[in-house]
């Protein structure tokens, strides 16, 4: 075993890590923020509309389906989004490499979101969220990939690269709901669904023009290609698993109400899988195992984070809807609109910590530290729904959803683009994407944690519900800081 303060296993050298073109940082920074921002303007501009879509009455534009199985799809959907970006990193590890990844998910996504636009009924439905989440999930993996590649492990600018992206990233989730909102309202909820699937030609047209200033020596090759016979044998196991999901599906076994349960199983399953792979892996050294160890209990508490954050689309989608006073400035404004808040802040605050995690350098906190911030602080913003639980159906202020959703922000900054920071860093060499994918797993887990814990929400049992989802957030950002230091060591000189 090596020595515990060895560094992080060197990515290949390419010339754009200098490369101080875009405010500092690689030109490939500025393409793979801008085709994420249009992937997430497709992505929250359609799934801002999802819940309502599927449980407003036919008569409305709607599925007419009961807010239960509504939520569980949402809850499924957004756990499957997270799921498949362990499929994208096998993909780019094993097949494609993640460059050529990133830009077969992005034509995936667009397809799925033409699907929502023209294709009717459940049946549109269901083929345009298989081909999003299948899309999204690999896009997210690829282009974090991607981006960790254009620096060398150590570099400081790290941090404040994925934080320009996530604004990239919130700029397209502000406008997305905007528009598509707007078009729901104009047009219906087909118009704003075909309004996703424009944004995300625009994101593929600019990623091409640009694809050039993104190619890096490794984001452009599989780092562990599959030999001809394991082609083989997956082939045929991609087969056989996709012929049996035909088959429980057409028997009508599996109801809407349960999805998001099954994918809370099936996310489990796969990330016990994954981290067993990985640790258990001849092509990793000691101190690349070390630092696998490290990031289980990030893992666990990013679970918990995304299972309260991601209700915005659950729980949220109906208390904005039926419990928030939406007449604001004379306007009465759509429920979606309240998706656009989140981002609002998320550009607000951004390059202020970008440049606060650049200015503290080797002085700001760890990563364990970050990730038990944001914990505790989105534990605090679920308790911030109690003092309204008093209120009548309609006369929650719009303000109150307003300050809830600034706690949600600054938590989110804290973890998320720290946490794709963290994986790329930590990542050993021969599972380079499939450590992204592990990030993602913990967002997929919390996600469809979001539709599996709505079945418990309801107005008359508000105070039990916001006060132990939080104070149980708390409880795990607390566990995490008292025990920063081990992990800290397992880290083997990564911070």
């Amino acid at each position: 075993m090596s020595s515990t303060t060895s560094e992080p296993s060197p990515v290949a050298p390419d010339f754009k890590a200098s490369n101080g073109g875009f405010f500092g940082h690689p030109w490939g920074l500025a393409n793979l923020a801008g085709v994420e921002m249009w992937e997430r303007f497709s992505f929250y501009g359609m799934q801002s509309l999802l819940a309502f879509y599927i449980y407003y009455s036919v008569s409305d534009g709607g599925l007419g389906l009961s807010e239960a199985a509504a939520t569980s799809i949402v809850g499924a959907y957004g756990g499957l989004v997270y799921l498949s970006s362990v499929l994208g990193g096998w993909v780019a590890d094993r097949l494609l490499g993640s460059e050529k990844t990133l830009l077969s998910a992005a034509i995936l996504v667009m397809c799925g979101h033409l699907a929502l636009a023209f294709l009717p009924g459940v049946p549109g439905l269901a083929v345009g969220l298989v081909c999003v989440a299948l899309g999204g999930g690999s896009l997210k993996t690829t282009t974090s990939t991607t981006l960790g590649d254009l620096y060398s492990p150590l570099d400081n600018r790290r941090d404040a690269a994925f934080s320009i992206y996530y604004m990239g990233v919130n700029i397209g989730a502000l406008i997305g709901p905007l528009g598509t909102s707007a078009l729901w309202g104009w047009r219906g909820f087909h118009w704003g669904f075909g309004l996703a699937a424009v944004g995300m030609a625009l994101g593929l047209i600019q990623y091409i023009a640009m694809r050039r200033r993104t190619l890096s020596t490794a984001s452009s090759k599989p780092t562990n290609p599959l030999n001809n016979t394991e082609k083989r044998n997956w082939t045929i196991g991609l087969v056989i698993v996709v012929a049996a999901l035909a088959a429980i599906i057409a028997s009508g076994l599996i109801k809407a109400e349960s999805l998001s349960t099954i994918v809370v199983v099936l996310t489990s399953i796969a990330a016990v899988a994954l981290f067993v792979l990985i640790l258990s892996s001849k092509n990793i050294d000691g101190d690349e195992r070390s630092r696998v160890f490290s990031f289980i209990p990030m893992f666990i508490a990013s679970s918990v984070f995304w299972s309260l954050f991601q209700q915005q689309f659950t729980v949220m989608a109906i208390y904005s809807d039926q419990r928030l006073n939406r007449h604001v400035f004379g306007i009465d404004l759509p429920p979606s609109v309240v998706q656009s808040i989140n981002p609002v802040f998320i550009i607000v605050f951004a390059g202020v910590f970008a440049a606060m995690w650049t200015a503290l350098g080797d002085r700001q906190p760890s990563t364990p530290v970050k990730f038990s911030l944001g914990t505790v602080i989105m534990g605090c913003a679920f308790l911030l729904f109690i003092p309204f639980t008093g209120s009548a159906n309609g006369t929650v202020p719009f303000w109150a959803i307003v300050l809830i959703l600034f706690f949600f922000t600054i938590a989110e900054l804290c973890l998320s683009p720290v946490g794709q920071s963290l994986s790329t860093k930590l990542a050993p060499r021969a599972y380079h994407s499939q450590m992204v994918a592990l990030y993602f797993l913990s967002v997929s887990l919390g996600s469809a944690m979001a539709g599996s814990l709505s079945s418990l929400y309801s107005t008359s049992n508000e105070v039990p519900y916001f006060l132990s989802i939080g104070l149980g957030s708390i409880v795990v950002g607390v566990a995490l800081f008292l025990t920063r230091g081990p992990i800290n060591k397992l880290m083997r000189g990564v911070k």
